[in-house]
């Protein structure tokens, strides 16, 4: 869900060098077993850098192998500051059958993203409207909000977590 006061999700896309308006999506905490919110205006409030992970659908074939790279490079994304975010159009509901079910799945423990609405998907312009899902985009905002990388891939592309973590390495430093 977007800040509405801020912006119209749908004919804004966030850009690199933007700042991000607030938004709130849904969540499941697999560690903690629980579902809950977050905020960018909590995580910026905290000092913390944003990543957002978006993939297509839980229960695909390319989307728990990507999910489980995350998982192996979260402690070190944690230590550079950052909290991460995968983020699907699928409710908390699904991503807490789908984290429970898949084997893949078993070291996450990230916060899951729920964004049935689309509208945080729109919001950085990962949205597939003729599908409802979500291309295969990372974003990574600085603790002040603005958004400093952006990559996107169409649906068959995977993405590495190590060229992440090296990009937040890239993105310290300099901050």
């Amino acid at each position: 869900m977007c800040d509405q006061d801020f912006i119209d999700v749908e004919t804004s896309v966030v850009g690199v060098g933007d700042t991000v308006p607030n938004f709130k999506l849904e969540t499941y905490l697999p560690t903690e077993r629980k579902f809950g919110e977050i905020t960018l205006d909590e995580l910026k409030k905290a000092g913390k850098w944003t990543i957002l992970f978006f993939y297509p659908a839980d229960f695909t074939f390319v989307c728990p192998t990507e999910l489980a790279d995350l998982a192996e490079q979260y402690e070190k994304l944690k230590q550079l500051g950052a909290e991460v975010i995968s983020v699907s159009t699928d409710t908390k509901f699904t991503h807490l059958a789908w984290r429970d079910t898949e084997k893949l799945l078993e070291k996450v423990a990230y916060p899951m993203g729920a964004d049935p609405t689309g509208d945080v998907s729109r919001l950085f312009g990962v949205y597939d409207y003729d599908t409802g899902l979500a291309l295969r985009g990372t974003f990574i905002i600085n603790p002040e909000g603005k958004l400093v990388s952006s990559e996107v891939n169409f649906y068959n592309v995977g993405r590495n977590a190590d060229e992440l973590v090296r990009k937040m390495e890239a993105n310290v430093y300099l901050a």
